[in-house]
């Protein structure tokens, strides 16, 4: 668990998420962002209590696995809105609580590019964009963080696909359907999130301080999610059809198996069928068939006649 509060001055530290640094900062009427990371019971008490916010919201900002939205308040927006992380998932959930005085992130896990953004406007100090421009940037690094993992994505299905038409295995097939789930989920938040974007730059909901150099900078954000939703389904397009390929190889692979099972048991066919004849008591074979010179001409030798009778037809059909 941790808290970070960000203002013009610099970071408030260890004491960040406590009431009274927020409750002196809400007084002074100077923009913030508080960064929570994890948060206790006691922080999401901090919301109601001293932020104020409206019971629903707040009861939403307890609950992740949400889908990407913006609900308008009296003085606030709540804002749910979707990154990378490298935990296992692949995904963070960002709970943003903003209007004209403060930016309130609320998330369980890493968010590289908010750590990223933090330590950026601790170094330059002074340096603080208002409060529409650093919820742009929020927003824009949690998305421009899902180009590096398709990326990822499309540089292994070009590897999985070169080894699997030099011989394909059941574990590629594995490999590409891991990534399709890994693709849907994706798909799940950056469609709605591309929708949500639209809705805002299209003029359909608006932010409390929105200028037009703000919004034509989340006009920038709603390009880079439709070019990741334009990527998601073609990457799924390729997948599908390496899927396909996959299939066809291994049914063309069976079919080619069977006719050389095929092939061998024409072949053992007939000579099972010599064998079987000079296995029988006849007379005239135990009359005539007396030395090795006949047992070869006849046992053996009549057995690789057929075979290689057998071996030249095939070739000329082109079975083998």
């Amino acid at each position: 668990m941790s808290a970070h509060l960000i203002a013009p001055a610099g970071l408030v530290s260890e004491a960040a998420g406590s009431r009274e640094a927020v409750a002196a900062r809400l007084r002074a009427g100077e923009f913030f962002w508080l960064d929570l990371h994890d948060p206790s019971e006691e922080e999401f008490g901090l919301l109601r209590d001293v932020f104020g916010f409206h019971p629903l919201a707040v009861e939403d900002s307890e609950h992740f696995g949400q889908r990407p939205k913006l609900e308008d308040f009296d003085d606030f927006v709540f804002l749910v809105v979707y990154g990378w992380s490298p935990d296992e998932d692949g995904l963070v959930e960002v709970h943003c609580f903003y209007s004209e005085r403060y930016l309130v992130t609320v998330r369980r896990d890493e968010a590289p590019a908010l750590d990223e953004l933090r330590r950026r406007l601790e170094q330059e100090g002074g340096r603080f964009p208002d409060g529409a421009l650093l919820l742009y940037e929020v927003v824009d690094g949690l998305v421009d963080g899902f180009f590096p993992v398709l990326d990822q994505l499309d540089d292994r299905l070009d590897l999985i696909e070169e080894h699997m038409f030099a011989s394909p295995k059941p574990q590629h097939l594995e490999d590409i359907f891991r990534m399709k789930r890994r693709l849907v989920r994706l798909r799940r938040v950056v469609t709605p999130e591309r929708d949500l974007l639209g809705r805002l730059v299209g003029g359909v909901t608006a932010l409390p301080g929105m200028s037009g150099d703000a919004e034509r900078y989340f006009r920038d954000v709603y390009d880079h999610l439709v070019r990741l939703g334009e990527a998601i389904d073609a990457n799924r397009e390729l997948m599908n059809a390496s899927i396909d390929a996959y299939l066809s190889m291994a049914s063309n692979r069976l079919n080619v198996t069977t006719k050389q099972l095929a092939v061998i048991a024409t072949i053992f066919l007939p000579l099972t069928f010599i064998t079987g004849f000079f296995g029988q008591n006849f007379g005239w074979m135990v009359g005539e068939v007396g030395s090795w010179q006949a047992f070869v001409a006849l046992g053996v030798g009549l057995e690789l006649a057929t075979l290689i009778v057998l071996l030249v037809f095939f070739r000329l059909r082109g079975w083998f």
